[in-house]
């Protein structure tokens, strides 16, 4: 079904509006996924005493990072080489750093999570996911100019053997930046107009019935998955696969399969008009980036001792829900841009007029005339 809805090539030079109902489909998947990564991070840490929030977490798993790094690769097929390219990497690795920063330094001396290794070699949780947006980037400018012919096919072979690496899965966030290739290359492909034809209003009620069926068959087998099985951030020896390279190869499929198909199925429940969700679609980095310290200061307040109930997960799921649709209003992109969108050429402007520069450059001139 995928090869239907996917072209060989992506417009490189198209603009955001002449996409049309293609890019509005796009944000409001966008925004729906933002909801899911915060409502996920949120109930993580309660899924250990209560199956149905287990059975609710490991269906959000199941397709919200695929589809997100599917939407992802959707939008970067409109600066995805030449100079815009090239600005779009600089700004993400400057979001790294930034954050990388942020995080770590509230770690140290406010949240000190365990387990937790201060590098910016190993992206702080949720941070792996700009580490993997550059990789993904590079991996598709490599695809594109060598006209790799079955890049997708490509990707998941990529997403197999990674798993065999003799690293942490986490180190530079190599595990998921790895696996996740082939729903950036799916994204950047994708066609919109041969989605909307063939994705029939009575396919749309059968795949959210096929979504709603995902749901139910992990709440029943919720006591025998792993969830870190469906988070791809470990090798297979850190997963305990090590006893057959085929059994651990054919997991890992088994893995790529069920988030294929719960992708497909969730983008049934996603409106394909513009409404009210469209706009908020367009801020999303800034929940993303800010969530996961709205979410930290929530753990480290002792509310989850006092979650023990049907109905205060319920309202701490609702709150997850305002929280990302506050933090997508226009007023938080005002006060946060400098930080969450950094301009590397201002900065770089900066540096050059800095009196260290100047002093180095001094330094250096001095250095060259002995």
């Amino acid at each position: 079904m995928w090869e239907r809805w996917l072209t060989r090539t992506a417009p490189e030079n198209a603009s955001v509006t002449s996409h049309g109902s293609g890019e509005t489909f796009a944000l409001n998947l966008r925004f729906l996924l933002i909801v899911c990564v915060f409502v996920g991070n949120a109930i993580e840490p309660l899924i250990g005493g209560m199956p149905e929030i287990k059975a609710l977490f490991l269906w959000i798993y199941a397709f919200h990072m695929p589809l997100f790094v599917f939407v992802t690769g959707y939008f970067a097929r409109h600066n995805l080489n030449g100079m815009a390219g090239i600005r779009v990497l600089k700004q993400i690795a400057l979001q790294y750093v930034i954050f990388q920063s942020i995080y770590s330094l509230l770690d140290v001396f406010l949240f000190r999570v365990p387990g937790i290794t201060h590098s910016f070699f190993m992206p702080y949780l949720l941070l792996w996911f700009l580490v993997g947006h550059i990789f993904w980037r590079l991996m598709m400018m490599l695809f594109t100019r060598y006209q790799v012919r079955h890049p997708i096919i490509l990707s998941l072979m990529l997403g197999v053997l990674v798993g065999f690496l003799p690293v942490e899965g986490a180190w530079l966030g190599i595990s998921r930046s790895v696996v996740y290739l082939p729903f950036f290359v799916i994204g950047y492909t994708f066609n919109f107009d041969a989605f909307r034809a063939r994705f029939t209003p009575a396919l749309r009620l059968l795949a959210a019935a096929l979504s709603a069926g995902i749901l139910v068959t992990l709440y029943l087998m919720a006591n025998r998955i792993n969830p870190v099985w469906l988070m791809n951030n470990m090798t297979f020896h850190e997963l305990g696969w090590t006893g057959n390279i085929w059994a651990a190869s054919v997991l890992r499929l088994s893995i790529y399969a069920l988030e294929i198909i719960a992708s497909i199925a969730f983008l049934a429940w996603v409106p394909k008009r513009n409404n009210g969700i469209t706009a908020l679609g367009q801020r999303t980095l800034y929940v993303f980036l800010i969530h996961g310290i709205v979410i930290r200061f929530v753990v480290y307040s002792g509310i989850y001792n006092h979650i023990s109930a049907g109905i205060e997960t319920a309202l701490l799921i609702a709150a997850s829900v305002a929280g990302a649709i506050m933090l997508a209003q226009p007023q938080v992109r005002e006060c946060c841009h400098p930080i969450i969108e950094p301009k590397w050429d201002k900065i770089a402007a900066w540096t050059r007029r800095s009196v260290f520069y100047r002093g180095m450059t001094r330094m250096s001139r001095q250095a060259q005339r002995k």
